[in-house]
């Protein structure tokens, strides 16, 4: 059981340590809302979501309040609207209709973001995948809350490389269309291998066909509380370096547990999953980057990063797996380089470029995040770096991701501003070697030898 006075132990972290629940997330089935007509459809979709999640804004603040514990967002995530809207959909624009209603229903409940705009592609495209695929300019720019997610490759499946080669040029246009916005709706759209169906962060959040009818997802966030405890144990042993993560982990995981029980309480809806990513923001000391220098590095991306933030994960997980009854999503370090001043330092100090940051999402949960790029990277190059990110997620049996932002009409050397938790970015060089032809050969790369276990 959970006690006040663990709540309270957490007070200095909340107050100096930057300490935060980063989302509580309503996972929202819309199957029972599929029609062939596109009307009824929408108007279905605007219920369900407006019902089920109608006090949840209400309830995060209770929490908040109650608890005196940060929640930063409150969100939804549904059923990926590829599967919901295949009967009713005729043209793209008939999809994008549709993010239309998921921003309007995200606007009436108050949530800052609702995901699951998101197409399930690892063996192969549908007509319905495929138009929501090229719908997804249009529904992020014209959309405020909408969030999209495409899962391109998995272990058991291969990598759609005919998916890769179109979501490149699918970026790309995201980019230009919002152009004028430093290509800013590219935050919204991210490609994964081995998407998970309980993940309660943006923009990859969508509600799984494995799930219940709707289900309370938690995302805690410390980076700040375990740069302390490390800075606490400066050259000390690895020994006692891991023995203080783990339990920096675990106090911080039992506060997500916390709100997630009490919000499935509250709400009356089952509690899914406490995803425990260190997930960072510009704010100072609130950087996975700083922990890495705390351990030892100069910068991050200096020899030995990979191994600090394998190390780092690992206790992460093995002390927030104590603290929770379920622990899900991505669970990882987050290595965003606009979210994360510590990356910004190293990538401005040329400590850290493309090829790091892909060394180092081997052993973490997401990939190349929130990376700017020139504005004139060809598609194929795009998809050449997500093709790069699949493969590492199906052989190694992992989650990882990309959300690239061609910034139209910037170059290296110039910065792209978001604003607010998404911070600012550098633009990073990227590898000029073409790989056109190899993205051009369509089909699908088969799924790794050590996949078939049945």
């Amino acid at each position: 059981m959970i006690n006040i006075g663990e709540v309270l132990e957490t007070n200095e972290m909340v107050e100096k340590e930057n300490l935060d629940v980063r989302t509580i997330t309503i996972g929202i089935s819309l199957l029972d809302c599929i029609d062939s007509d596109l009307q009824k459809l929408n108007e279905k979709i605007y219920n369900k979501i407006t019902t089920v999640a109608k006090n949840l804004v209400k309830v995060g603040n209770e929490i908040e309040s109650n608890y005196c514990i940060p929640i930063v967002n409150k969100r939804i995530s549904v059923t990926p609207i590829a599967l919901v809207g295949g009967a009713a959909c005729k043209s793209p624009e008939d999809f994008a209709t549709i993010a239309d209603t998921m921003d309007r229903a995200a606007k009436q409940v108050g949530v800052n973001l609702i995901g699951g705009y998101s197409a399930l592609v690892s063996k192969g495209m549908t007509k319905a995948d495929e138009m929501l695929i090229r719908s997804i300019p249009i529904a992020l720019h014209r959309t405020e809350r909408v969030c999209s997610s495409v899962n391109l490759a998995s272990t058991k499946t291969g990598i759609n490389m005919d998916a890769v080669k179109l979501m490149g040029e699918i970026i790309l246009e995201v980019a230009e269309i919002s152009k004028d916005n430093d290509s800013a709706d590219c935050m919204k759209l991210v490609v994964f291998c081995n998407a998970p169906d309980d993940n309660p962060f943006m923009a990859g959040a969508f509600h799984g066909v494995t799930e219940t009818d709707a289900v309370i997802n938690v995302g805690v966030s410390g980076p700040g509380v375990v740069l302390r405890a490390v800075e606490k144990v400066k050259g000390e042993s690895f020994e006692v370096l891991c023995e203080t993560i783990k339990k920096t982990a675990f106090k911080v995981t039992r506060v997500g547990q916390l709100v997630a029980k009490e919000a499935s309480r509250m709400l009356n809806i089952p509690f899914g999953i406490v995803d425990l990513s260190l997930a960072p923001t510009p704010a100072v000391g609130d950087s996975v980057a700083d922990i890495l220098c705390s351990i030892g590095l100069e910068y991050a991306g200096a020899p030995g990063t990979t191994a600090a933030l394998a190390m780092l994960n690992d206790q992460v997980k093995k002390g927030g797996v104590m603290a929770s009854s379920y622990v899900g999503g991505l669970s990882g370090a987050f290595i965003p380089v606009s979210e994360d001043q510590g990356m910004i330092n190293a990538v401005e100090a040329g400590a850290i470029n493309l090829e790091k940051l892909e060394a180092m999402t081997c052993v973490c949960s997401v990939g190349l995040d929130m990376i700017a790029i020139p504005g004139d990277t060809p598609a194929t190059t795009i998809s050449g770096m997500i093709a790069d990110e699949m493969a590492l997620g199906m052989v190694n049996q992992k989650t990882t991701a990309a959300r690239l932002i061609p910034a139209i009409g910037k170059k290296v050397g110039d910065q792209v501003e978001f604003g607010g938790l998404f911070g600012y970015a550098p633009i990073m060089p990227v590898n000029p070697f073409s790989c056109a032809d190899f993205i051009n050969r369509g089909g699908r790369i088969p799924a790794p030898i050590h996949s078939f276990k049945n």
